[in-house]
């Protein structure tokens, strides 16, 4: 169950990484992108088991980078 959750955190890190990436994130905020990115790797595993996909590693990764876009572009929409 630990190392489950360990997974899943570095997962979304990693995620939270790309999405900063992929959305054109500033250097100075790297770590708060990977920390919203672990955020929306939860949400973006929520959502996939909510409507039904997921399963398997490649698409934990791209639900997890799909949800860590929607996190950082709320973050950016309330508070920039």
């Amino acid at each position: 169950m630990l190392w489950k959750l360990i997974v899943e955190i570095a997962i979304g890190a990693l995620s939270g990484y790309i999405a900063s990436s992929l959305m054109g994130g500033k250097k100075d905020s790297l770590l708060k992108n990977i920390l919203l990115g672990i955020g929306g790797g939860f949400v973006g595993g929520f959502l996939g088991n909510l409507i039904g996909i997921g399963g398997g590693w490649v698409m934990g990764i791209i639900l997890s980078i799909g949800g860590a876009c929607l996190i950082i572009w709320l973050y950016r929409k309330f508070f920039k």
